[in-house]
């Protein structure tokens, strides 16, 4: 059985169609909740497009603080990168950063954490899906 229509035009249309399709313009939410054992999250995402970027700060009910900052691609193939630090109550302080990439067949990720006394650890993953 033949077609009357060929693939080709019909198939660049489809992937037009889904390209055109996330650029909406500008985008942004903010919330604040309280977690379960005292402490407080803040979350602020915006983006235009496929990009956006995302600040979080989480507060516990001891003292400890977490603060991040991440910025993202979404596409075919989406792509993060994240930095991070957290302060302990005894004022003792984490930083790191991620990168990772998560597409239709697999994802892979990498990471670098500093701990307070400077020495850092780096770690990478990658899985089928």
């Amino acid at each position: 059985m033949r077609f009357p229509v060929k693939p080709v035009p019909v198939l660049a249309g489809l992937v037009a169609l889904a390209l055109s399709a996330p650029l909406d313009g500008a985008r942004t939410a903010e919330w604040t909740r309280g977690t379960v054992g005292g402490g407080q999250v803040s979350r602020s995402v915006s983006g235009d497009g496929p990009f956006y970027t995302g600040h979080t700060t989480r507060v516990g009910p001891n003292g400890g603080t977490y603060s991040s900052t991440h910025t993202c691609f979404d596409g075919i193939a989406d792509r993060c990168r994240r930095s991070y630090t957290a302060t302990g109550p005894g004022g003792r302080t984490y930083s790191g950063e991620r990168a990772g990439a998560r597409g239709p067949f697999r994802a892979r990720s990498i990471g670098r954490i500093t701990g307070p006394n400077g020495g850092a650890v780096v770690v990478g993953r990658r899985h089928w899906r």
